[in-house]
């Protein structure tokens, strides 16, 4: 792979900032890949315009990882078809709606089940959105906040599960640093250590609940939730929800005997299925523990699984108890999955910019720049703001997290700068990048699942996002920089906390206080 220098940082930064203007993520998405193919192409245009096509694209469309999680996004979609056209969807709206009678209620309401669904951030991102939408729609709560919250607990969660499909991720990053330099550290362990020190992950999820909690907002995010309780719209006028009017506006069965419990059934199997699944694929048969089978399945697969296991339980549902006939139930199905073409064209786009900003040497580049400057005290900041850049600008935490974790134990290690927090400097600063994207397959999945503009979620979550990253810095991963015990991290959890809800106590401001 050559390093191409600064002219590496044109292809992301170009397609991240023509979304930004012009609201149209697929056209952006396109002209990185294809800039960035240029450049490779010793400026040929139209070899560029071939490899875009016949290498990069068709390259992201054939990894089974990827194809497997476009599958998976698809089929799951069709299950939320299936419910929402049986009318289970409107029965939990109904039901919700007499306990969460108040905007509060049903955004707590929202963060609660974003804390539940821990084991993989795409599937709390569906889930959540989907079953949430209508409740919150009736509050009038805007889409954006919906979207916020989903996002915003979605990977912070799955990030730090003790059993997630990150935990085998993070743990083989880890893993291969250490063998490398001669560590022989237990690597579960290390992985647990490392939750006290993944501030950013921990502010974003307290942020959400203290939003929720008191009711008050800044930013854009006020403007539209102003909107939304004032006029009703709980999109702007003019707005491109990311979800199609063929899962949104589902004429809705109502000849069937659905209650607000057989909404979740499917999405409980869907659940339990990828847990099974996990311990099944990961070689619980043969004896493995369950933190074994859970690092070593393939999570991607086992998630395909689970999603037309739950197609399949929500088509039984509708069948017997909506009343919905075998072409209704397809049918809706279809119109559930069609849903997210718009969303799966987007991801493939995200995964081809990725392998051309690989090729590149973009996050090399910025790595190398940013080298022989850091003293040892800010080794954890700078491993905090370095991944979240690079997730930025490719889109993936994931990815970000691949690049980094080899650059950032050894740089930790030869610095002698404290490990533990470096490390989970790494994982957590990948996930500030990602919610500042308008280029990360989550954030893109949250504004899918949500329905929401896509470029107003971003607008509205990055204030949001900044605020918790530049408090986690200062109380965070530069006190943690001078080697402090772990059990410190605690109290600087609970300094970052209070910050933080004294910054939206005094900045923020409630809608139904005007």
């Amino acid at each position: 792979m050559d390093n191409y220098g600064l002219i590496s940082v044109i292809p992301p930064f170009l397609a991240i900032i023509l979304a930004w203007k012009s609201k149209e993520v697929l056209i952006s998405l396109f002209t990185g890949v294809f800039v960035g193919a240029v450049i490779l192409a010793d400026y040929n245009p139209i070899i560029a315009l071939m490899r875009t096509l016949d290498t990069y694209m068709v390259e992201a469309l054939a990894d089974s990882w990827n194809a497997a999680i476009l599958l998976f996004l698809i089929a799951l979609a069709g299950m939320v078809g299936i419910i929402t056209k049986s009318g289970a969807t409107n029965a939990v709206a109904d039901f919700v709606a007499q306990k969460a009678k108040t905007a509060r209620k049903a955004q707590l309401a929202t963060w609660f089940m974003g804390i539940l669904i821990f084991f993989d951030d795409y599937a709390n991102s569906l889930i959540v959105g989907t079953t949430m939408r209508s409740i919150t729609d009736k509050m009038k709560i805007s889409r954006e906040k919906l979207s916020y919250i989903v996002d915003s607990t979605a990977a912070p969660v799955a990030s730090m599960a003790l059993i997630s499909t990150w935990v085998g991720y993070e743990m083989g990053l880890i893993q291969d640093s250490f063998s490398s330099l001669g560590i022989e550290w237990n690597i579960y362990s290390t992985f647990i250590r490392t939750i006290p020190y993944r501030f950013y992950g921990w502010l974003a999820l307290f942020m959400v609940f203290i939003v929720g909690w008191t009711g008050k907002d800044f930013g854009p995010m006020y403007e539209a939730e102003r909107r939304a309780r004032k006029t009703g719209k709980v999109l702007r006028d003019g707005a491109t929800p990311m979800s199609s009017k063929e899962l949104t506006d589902m004429e809705v069965n109502n000849k069937g005997n659905i209650n607000w419990y057989h909404a979740f059934i499917p999405m409980v199997s869907v659940i339990v299925i990828a847990m099974l699944g996990l311990w099944y694929n990961g070689g619980g048969l043969e004896g493995a523990t369950l933190r074994e089978a859970f690092s070593d399945a393939d999570s991607s697969i086992v998630l395909l699984w689970a999603a037309f296991g739950g197609s399949i339980v929500a088509a039984v549902i509708s069948i017997f108890k909506g009343k919905l006939s075998t072409s209704e139930v397809i049918e809706s199905w279809m119109s559930g999955a069609k849903s997210l073409m718009v969303a799966c064209g987007i991801l493939v786009l995200a995964w081809s910019l990725g392998s051309v900003t690989g090729e590149l040497g973009t996050a090399n580049y910025i790595v190398q720049i940013s080298e022989g400057i850091i003293p040892p005290f800010m080794v954890p900041t700078m491993m905090f703001l370095i991944p979240a850049i690079i997730a930025f600008a490719t889109g993936t935490s994931w990815g970000a997290n691949a690049i980094m974790m080899p650059l950032a134990i050894p740089l930790a290690y030869q610095l002698g700068a404290p490990m533990i927090p470096t490390i989970g400097a790494v994982l957590t600063g990948c996930v500030l990048g990602d919610h500042c994207s308008p280029i990360s397959d989550t954030t893109i999945m949250s504004s899918t699942s949500s329905a929401a503009d896509h470029i107003d979620h971003v607008r509205t979550q990055l204030p949001y996002a900044v605020v918790v990253g530049i408090v986690s810095i200062i109380f965070g991963f530069v006190p943690a920089g001078f080697g402090l015990p772990y059990w410190m991290a605690f109290p600087l959890l609970l300094l970052g906390f209070t910050t933080l809800y004294l910054i939206l106590n005094y900045y923020g401001k409630r809608v139904d206080a005007e």
